[in-house]
């Protein structure tokens, strides 16, 4: 099989972008996936980290999982590429994941639906730079599913060096084993190759050639059960150590020992002085902040691993505004890429937990963040708030705060339009009114937009105030913007209300003049 250095030959463009994905998980997804990506024993970590999972919730399961990376995300085949297309998740994560992936669905086959699996293998055909491994690695799958028999485990370039190799270790006469794999391989080339490559003088002379390896291959049958025993037994004393240790915790050294080893020997460094220092309950000197500026040295999946070794998603909220006001020393600024991955890190987990409104050093911490890092804060966090399912009033609440202190014209603009790509509920409604109501300058594009959601999702709130009420903003602050067709159809919506405020939508409805 062709070298898994293949996947090192790809550009790091190809997943520059791996912390804005991240954020189209949940807290249980994320933990898996940043195991899939913590190396090449990504996989052996995942299947650790799924253990623990079943182990606290019997009923966990990795079909909402799948689901996530087969969903459509629209990305640039290139880093300067000009052009965008719509892929797959799993396509745009780096060949390693994509490996380590497959390799854990193959061990934890039982526990996965198969419509899953096989919506997965569908998803990887669209990858359109895939790595030998990955390839084979899809075919073995479907070779378990019962799928496709048919292609070969290597390519034809494959087998021949390996033929080549064979000729030359020479003699044994025994058969079976490796000659019948690597024969059976190249029987199903020639079936596709044409009749003319499978002649019975052929076939002789290319067995007589495998023939000789034969002796060895009990031994190497032999070899490979010890090895796959030897993994085995190392997943299970990982699976006992973590046991031992208990939970979240183990689990998160255990990811953040393997993505130590990632980071040059002066950004570890850093990391243990940062990790003092946020355990430290003194004030922070100017010593203190310049500890941060290892930052502006790092990429954003180093800033991943760097996030991960220090737990920042579980970092108690009082320490927060001393590491944000670490982060907003630093000159010059981060990158989009460092500070979206730093702020989703640090935010999104406790925003998307809340339970009750955000304590005043959360609130702190989450304006100041986004008074300097605008885009990062609506892409990294606002967005993944948006879509979660637990988004409630203490959400609505830190959000229409940061729209009306923190977000200029531009982003809140951005922030309604992310509205459009996801269903509305109660707490998106109120997010929504909220960005209407400061006086948001909508162009004839957007508001054609906005007006087909009003259109396709109104029909869900015919008994909801709050959507009356941002109806009316509609009808009333932006009628200048109403078309005629668009009145014929907001009409029709605006029968199917059953509000108390029914009949002056209506009204509201029948002043604007026929354009």
């Amino acid at each position: 099989m062709e070298s898994s250095s293949a996947a090192s030959d790809y550009p790091a463009a190809a997943w520059v972008n791996i912390g804005m994905l991240l954020g189209r998980f949940d807290g249980q997804s994320r933990v898996l996936l940043r195991a899939l990506m913590s190396g090449a024993s990504g996989a052996n970590t995942a299947l650790t980290v799924f253990r623990r999972q079943q182990r606290a919730n019997p009923e966990t399961s990795l079909a909402h999982f799948i689901q996530t990376l087969c969903s459509e995300e629209v990305a640039s085949p290139e880093a300067e590429a000009l052009t965008l297309s719509v892929k797959p998740l799993v396509c745009l994560f780096p060949p390693l994941f994509k490996q380590n992936l497959l390799t854990f669905l193959y061990l934890v086959y039982s526990a996965v639906p198969v419509p899953a699996v096989i919506l997965l293998l569908k998803c990887l055909r669209q990858d359109s730079k895939p790595t030998p491994w990955v390839r084979t690695q899809s075919r073995l799958l479907e070779r378990k599913l019962e799928m496709n028999h048919k292609d070969p485990l290597y390519s034809e370039q494959c087998s021949q060096k390996l033929k080549k190799l064979l000729e030359r270790l020479g003699g044994f006469c025994e058969t079976g084993g490796w000659a019948d794999c690597f024969n059976s391989q190249t029987e199903e080339y020639e079936t596709h190759a044409g009749p003319d490559l499978s002649e019975p003088e052929t076939q002789r002379k290319r067995r007589a050639s495998f023939d000789h390896v034969d002796a060895d291959s009990k031994e190497t049958v032999q070899e490979s059960k010890r090895m796959k025993m030897d993994m085995h037994i190392d997943a299970e004393e990982e699976k006992v150590r973590m046991d031992t240790q208990g939970g979240t915790e183990s689990a998160a050294k255990t990811l953040a020992d393997g993505l130590h080893d990632g980071l040059p020997e002066h950004i570890r460094g850093s990391v243990l002085h940062m990790k003092e220092l946020l355990e430290s309950q003194a004030e922070w000197d100017q010593s203190s902040t310049d500890v941060f500026k290892v930052l502006n040295e790092c990429d954003p999946s180093q800033v991943e691993m760097l996030c991960e070794m220090l737990n920042f998603p579980n970092l108690p909220e009082h320490t927060l505004p001393k590491l944000c006001n670490g982060i907003l020393s630093l000159s010059p600024d981060l990158s989009y890429g460092a500070a979206a991955s730093l702020i989703r890190s640090i935010l999104l987990e406790k925003i998307s937990t809340l339970s009750e409104p955000a304590s005043r050093c959360l609130a702190t911490s989450v304006t100041s963040l986004c008074s300097r890092y605008a885009r990062p804060m609506c892409n990294a966090v606002i967005e993944p708030v948006l879509e979660g399912r637990n988004i409630g009033p203490p959400q609505t609440e830190l959000l229409n705060r940061l729209i009306e202190s923190c977000l200029d014209f531009h982003y809140r603009l951005l922030v309604l339009q992310k509205t459009f790509r996801i269903p509305w509920s109660e707490a998106v409604l109120s997010v929504i009114h909220s960005l209407l109501d400061s006086k948001l300058v909508l162009n004839e594009e957007v508001f054609t937009q906005f007006t087909e959601q009003l259109l396709s999702q109104g029909p869900r709130f015919t008994k909801s105030v709050k959507f009356a009420k941002m109806m009316l903003t509609v009808l009333t602050k932006y009628s200048s913007h109403v078309t005629a067709a668009q009145k014929r159809s907001l009409m029709s919506c605006l029968n199917l209300n059953e509000t108390f405020l029914k009949k002056s939508l209506q009204a509201a409805l029948k002043r604007i003049p026929d354009t």
